[in-house]
């Protein structure tokens, strides 16, 4: 169990991290990301999403305007912003919200931003565009540091490769001017990983304490699930839970997901069990 720490976020928001599990909501505006896509695709359905998951217990709602699914195609970051900007401005003008910008681009990540957007959420962590570490720096937002295997030659150890990769994004976003209040990482489960690499991931959550970070988790309906499971994207809700609760146990701070309820009450159990341990 991680000691409570407050998170600094931009435009003079903050969270606390490690007293109780936060939920961060996943709204996909895409037409093709590999669970939801093509079911938000106007501002209106978007923040009505939106107002929902924050009622069923989300903290954190994470706009995404492109499918980071393997094999997606990429969008240009004109239209990647085409889809995020309203939907962000139209949230950050409503109370209450903490909004995440799901990007690799710096110009997006800026424009996000300036439109509202608290965190920038990086699945190459930095490493593809250095520049969104300046960007989260100058306005100083929450930067999530996400591990992937794309694109380059892994470790042969999972944790090691961990440890590799996210300590080269660490030093990118110090080098930028990103205090360690601002960091957040994210270990990336499935993000060029074998299922079984996923499962070894999971089992040593624990040794990923010692990179001295909060730990966000976004293992909800991905393809380890439905290979343990044997159950399709839709239906992995139940199983998403039980990974929640697991990585809660051993450490995770953050829990991206797709279903906030099934999820929240899941995360209840277990911040009762450590409390109760304490």
């Amino acid at each position: 169990m991680t000691e409570p720490r407050q998170w600094t976020l931009a435009h003079g928001r903050t969270l606390e991290l490690g007293g109780e599990a936060l939920i961060m909501g996943i709204l996909n505006v895409t037409p093709d990301s590999f669970s939801d896509g093509g079911r938000l695709l106007s501002v209106e359905s978007a923040v009505s999403a939106a107002r929902i998951m924050a009622a069923e217990g989300a903290s954190i709602i994470d706009v995404g305007g492109e499918s980071t699914r393997p094999g997606a195609e990429p969008v240009s970051a004109i239209e990647e912003q085409r889809r995020v900007l309203p939907v962000i401005e139209a949230l950050a003008g409503e109370d209450g919200f903490v909004l995440s910008i799901d990007t690799y681009r710096s110009e997006t990540a800026e424009l996000a931003v300036r439109a509202g957007a608290h965190i920038v959420n990086d699945i190459f962590g930095v490493q593809r565009d250095p520049a969104v570490a300046t960007v989260a720096a100058n306005a100083g937002a929450g930067l999530i540091l996400m591990h992937t295997g794309r694109g380059r030659q892994k470790l042969p150890d999972v944790i090691a490769d961990q440890f590799f990769y996210l300590r080269k994004s660490i030093e990118i976003a110090h080098q930028a001017g990103n205090r360690d209040e601002q960091i957040v990482l994210d270990p990336g489960f499935g993000f060029a990983k074998e299922w079984h690499e996923d499962i070894e991931i999971m089992a040593r959550f624990g040794e990923l304490r010692g990179l001295g970070f909060p730990l966000l988790v976004g293992t909800s309906r991905k393809r380890f699930i439905g290979r343990i499971t044997e159950r399709e994207v839709g239906d992995r809700d139940t199983a998403t839970a039980a990974t929640s609760t697991l990585l809660r146990l051993k450490g995770a701070s953050v829990f991206r997901v797709h279903n906030v309820a099934a999820n929240r009450d899941a995360l209840r159990i277990a911040d009762a069990t450590l409390a109760a341990e304490r």
